[in-house]
């Protein structure tokens, strides 16, 4: 279960730094970059099981480097042991809803599943998770102030 982000600023896994428009728009263009990709992808090879983990991948690193810019933009940085979770918490700053909140930290879940256990996802749930990066992609982009 995802702690209350001033947990996180608490325990320390969240610092307080000076805001860094630089890094925010470096990490913005590659969340730009990926979204590209992923689009490309989608469109020459489609969505089946054997590319379900890769756009899941994608999909998360996509809205994660985006949260990531706007926590820079109000200088703060995650880091060490619970930092995604801390991101995933930080999105309801954002105006995530408790359901969209649950299902970023799924695709967190998942993602560790993937990189450290060979988790083997489907692609029902790969196009749920597309899906959803597609629509807060949007509302994310919408919330970074250059």
């Amino acid at each position: 279960m995802i702690k209350n982000f001033e947990e996180y600023l608490k325990e320390g896994i969240v610092n307080k730094i000076t805001p860094d428009k630089e890094r925010a728009k470096n990490l913005f263009i590659d969340s730009e970059r990926k979204m590209k990709v992923l689009g490309r992808q989608i469109e020459k090879l489609g969505i089946d099981k054997e590319l379900a983990n890769e756009y899941i991948l994608l999909c998360y690193d996509t809205l994660m480097l985006i949260i990531r810019a706007k926590m820079l933009l109000k200088g703060l940085n995650a880091s060490g042991i619970g930092a995604h979770e801390a991101e995933v918490s930080y999105s309801k700053d954002l105006g995530f809803s408790e359901k969209e909140i649950k299902f970023l930290d799924q695709m967190r879940y998942f993602r560790n599943g993937m990189l450290y256990y060979g988790t083997i996802l489907d692609k029902e749930y790969a196009e749920k998770v597309i899906s959803f990066t597609k629509e807060n992609y949007i509302k994310l982009k919408k919330l970074l102030d250059w």
